[in-house]
């Protein structure tokens, strides 16, 4: 397994543990999330000072035969938090059921409030005495895993944005609406490219655009704490708390003042940000417009006031704030309610003189169910002040509506490919040609080397695994357990037509493995001495067709091959009286179907992952053929003021792109429809059983 995708079930089991713990106490959602996120805090802490220790100590300065003490600033040149032994998560589980751990953790918390002040005053502490002494011993464990000490990367910087997610799911905390789902965070970030400077975000939430922000720095494999300087503003304490926390979990800092944006600029920062970014709370109609009417940061002026002396709309004050605080290089990328790009009356007359600046660059426009406390779909837009001349009278406007990925019922996001995918199309608008093309190439190299799983690969403890053969050795092993019954049976038997299916597919399934195999071999050596121009990536990639395809083809055959010996097992116990019969070892064939059945889904995800990268790089040369940027109907299109003019100066996508052909859809996968009903039952059941434990916990305060 991928280690993503192991990360994903990590994170899915921590959070039901957690969340158990939680429906089995006293506990509010909104008591416990935020002892909760400091345990993670620490967790993570920890982590990084694990990960940087023992490479810091290797360098530390000797005199007379000494090494200097570790320092704090030994570990903030390496974005990581310096911990005194007694807050090092280690010792904090390895507490006994006789010590106070919530004492214990507080002593944590206040060791680091000590050493930064930064964030003195923010740690959770007095929270922990109201959990029970037994609850965080659990809650402690649970998120000390052994299998999380053998995973790289910032792992527990995404369970940190996955507890905000569902703690956000259950608005245990301002509705909320203090997070913002990481796939369009992501999204904004790597538009924007904020490579250095000073970041603003003036309805900063839980700090997720600073996060992202960073994270595209150290992919350029620069440290963003030299070169990004972050600012926010946010009018919620706790949220405060969580911002400044989730900034320390992946080694930031960040200046984050209480403030409420409408009225208040502590920062001084119009004119002066390099990037802003930000998502603000939609449509509020209660800002006072005595109080803002003369506010600098309104270029535009008001968009309208009602009778009771309120701005109509909040959603232009916004947008006029966040285009006051850039520079004249700056850029803004920000999430707004879709009713904004075309709202009518004073809110047109302002997106008009918006337009007329020439500085609005692209408009991306995103499904419903995107957000976790509201389903309403939204669009992101994305102002540049120093936009090319040539583009200065156009909008990029794309309608992402039809890309997504179901997560449960109730929520959808963008894969990682998916966000590549929209992003090329900006790479092509901004002429960075050569972006588009690593990325097909990208793509192509990554189908094959899936290929190459097929095979042989690692799983992650280090193992070789080998998907494709181990399924084969796996249907073998079942037939040998089979065996010594199937012989004792008459030729006319039952069992005789099922068999014949089995035996006749199985030497045409090893046939095609071997034939994939070679196939795949082939590609690899070709594409070492492939060219990397787009004529010949468009080549490459129908070369790579008739590969995609049969991965295709063999996870049908797989999951055929696998229900033949389902139901030649069946045939055998109901018709065959197997059961009664001293030949069918039960224990042995129960274990090796269970056997097949796990490396028959090992194949099968091995083999979809095949045809899933050479339908990435299809789709994009489907649609960009020259690698240029062109208008594909239903997704993207170019648009020049003369026409936004026309059309009553909306800046709605679909307005301009029109409506994409209908395809057929020739993937569709009656296993993964059945996959999404049961996420969609599960989810169900997840409600049913919180909600009974709300029942019951009301019953109990009324004593009924």
């Amino acid at each position: 397994m991928a280690q993503l995708e192991h990360i994903e079930a990590i994170e899915k089991r921590l959070w039901n543990a957690a969340d158990t713990l939680r429906a089995n106490s006293n506990y509010a959602s909104n008591e416990y999330f935020l002892p909760v996120m400091g345990l993670i805090f620490l967790r993570h802490a920890y982590s990084r000072f694990l990960a940087v220790k023992d490479e810091i100590e290797a360098n530390l300065p000797r005199r007379g035969g000494k090494t200097r003490p570790l320092t704090k600033e030994d570990f903030s040149q390496k974005s990581a938090i310096f911990l005194q032994p007694k807050a090092q998560f280690d010792y904090l589980v390895s507490l006994t059921d006789g010590e106070d751990r919530a004492r214990a953790i507080i002593e944590a918390m206040e060791s680091i409030e000590g050493d930064y002040d930064t964030l003195r005053g923010v740690l959770p502490k007095s929270e922990y005495q109201e959990l029970d002494n037994d609850v965080l011993g659990q809650l402690l464990r649970t998120l000390n895993p052994d299998e999380l000490k053998r995973v790289s990367g910032d792992v527990f910087g995404r369970i940190y944005e996955y507890f905000l997610t569902q703690f956000a799911d259950q608005k245990a905390h301002d509705a909320g609406e203090f997070f913002t789902p990481v796939s369009l965070v992501s999204l904004i970030a790597n538009v924007l490219e904020p490579e250095g400077g000073t970041v603003l975000d003036p309805a900063c939430g839980s700090g997720g655009m600073f996060v992202q922000s960073a994270r595209f720095v150290e992919r350029r494999n620069e440290n963003p704490v030299d070169k990004l300087t972050f600012y926010g503003l946010e009018k919620n304490a706790t949220t405060i708390r969580l911002a400044k926390m989730n900034l320390a979990v992946h080694g930031l800092e960040g200046d984050i003042q209480k403030a409420i944006t409408y009225y208040e600029d502590p920062h001084e920062l119009l004119g002066r940000a390099d990037f802003v970014m930000a998502n603000p709370p939609f449509n509020v109609d209660e800002i006072d417009a005595d109080k803002v009417k003369n506010d600098p940061r309104l270029p535009f002026g008001l968009p309208g006031v009602n009778k009771k002396g309120k701005a109509s709309n909040g959603n232009y004050v916004w947008i006029s704030y966040f285009y006051s605080y850039l520079n004249e290089q700056g850029r803004a990328g920000f999430v707004m309610s879709s009713q904004a790009s075309s709202a009518g009356h004073a809110e047109a007359r302002v997106r008009q003189k918006l337009v007329e600046t020439g500085d609005v660059d692209l408009m991306i426009a995103i499904r419903s169910n995107f957000f976790y406390t509201r389903s309403v779909p939204c669009e992101l837009w994305f102002l540049n002040r120093d936009k090319p001349e040539e583009h200065r009278d156009k909008v990029l406007m794309i309608d992402a509506r039809n890309i997504y990925r179901k997560v449960t019922r109730r929520i959808y996001d963008f894969s990682p490919e998916q966000e590549q995918n929209i992003l090329a199309i900006v790479w092509l608008y901004r002429g960075h040609t050569g972006k588009y093309l690593d990325l097909v190439a990208g793509y192509c190299r990554r189908m094959l080397d899936e290929g190459v799983g097929c095979f042989t690969a690692k799983d992650d403890d280090g193992k070789e695994i080998e998907p494709l053969p181990s399924f084969v050795a796996s249907l073998g092993a079942l037939q040998e357990a089979l065996w010594p019954f199937l012989a004792t049976l008459p030729a006319d038997a039952p069992h005789t037509g099922v068999l014949k299916e089995l035996d006749d597919a199985m030497p045409a399934f090893r046939a095609d493995v071997e034939g994939f195999r070679r196939a795949v071999s082939e590609q690899q050596t070709a594409w070492k001495e492939q060219k990397t121009t787009n004529g010949e990536l468009k080549k490459a990639v129908d070369r790579l067709a008739p590969v995609a395809e049969c991965s295709r083809s063999m996870v049908k055959q797989s999951d055929l091959l696998y229900k033949l010996a389902g139901r030649l097992i069946e045939t055998c116990e109901n018709e065959c009286d197997a059961r009664e019969s001293d030949a069918w070892a039960n224990r042995e064939i129960n274990r090796a179907r269970k056997a097949a059945d796990e490396a028959r889904q090992l194949a099968v995800r091995q083999l979809k992952r095949v045809r899933y990268f050479w339908r990435q790089a299809h789709w994009l040369t489907e649609r960009f053929p020259d690698a240029k940027l062109c208008d594909v109907a239903g997704l993207v299109r170019l648009v020049d003021r003369a026409e936004i003019e026309a059309n009553d100066w909306s800046l709605t996508p679909g307005r301009y792109v029109g409506v994409a052909p209908e395809e057929e859809d020739e993937d569709f996968d009656f296993e993964e429809a059945l996959r999404e009903i049961h996420v969609e039952l599960e989810d169900l059941n997840a409600e049913a059983v919180h909600l009974a434990a709300k029942i019951k916990r009301n019953f109990e305060e009324l004593g009924v």
